[in-house]
C-alpha cells in the first residue's frame, strides 16, 4: 500500500490528495502531526533522500526556529528538529514502497502513474 505522509491542512498535501483521489489511486494518509513519525523511518528517509531535501526551509516552522539553530543546521540537528517538529518536513512524502517522492509535482506524478 502506498502511503502519503503530510499534514492534513497543508495546501500542497491537499492538492496531492485531490490528484490521487481524482485518478482513483489507492493510498493511505499518515498525518505527521497527529500520527507522529518513527525515528527509524525518518533516518531511512534521510539516508535515501538527504536531510536537505526533507527539510522545508520555506515554511513557518523553519522561520520560527532560533536564528542560531538555523545557521548551525546539519544532518544531526536536522534529524532532531524533524523528530520534534514534523511540520518542518517538506510535504508530502509519498512512499511508493520501492521509491519515495518529496513534494507534489503533477507532471512527475503523471509520468509515474501513466500505466
Amino acid at each position: 500500500m502506498k502511503t502519503l505522509y503530510g499534514i492534513r491542512n497543508c495546501d500542497t498535501v491537499k492538492k496531492a490528495r485531490r490528484w490521487l483521489d481524482e485518478r482513483e489511486i489507492p493510498y493511505q494518509f499518515h498525518d505527521l502531526r497527529k500520527d507522529g513519525l518513527n525515528p527509524v523511518q525518518l533516518r531511512a528517509w534521510v539516508d535515501e533522500l538527504g536531510w536537505e531535501t526533507l527539510l522545508n526551509r520555506r515554511g513557518t516552522t523553519w522561520r520560527k526556529l532560533p536564528e542560531q539553530t538555523r545557521k548551525a543546521m546539519n544532518e544531526t540537528l536536522a534529524l532532531a528538529v524533524m523528530e520534534q517538529e514534523p511540520g518542518i518536513i517538506k510535504r508530502p512524502v509519498f512512499d511508493l514502497g520501492s521509491q519515495r517522492l518529496v513534494g507534489f509535482d503533477a507532471a512527475t506524478w503523471t509520468r509515474l502513474f501513466q500505466n
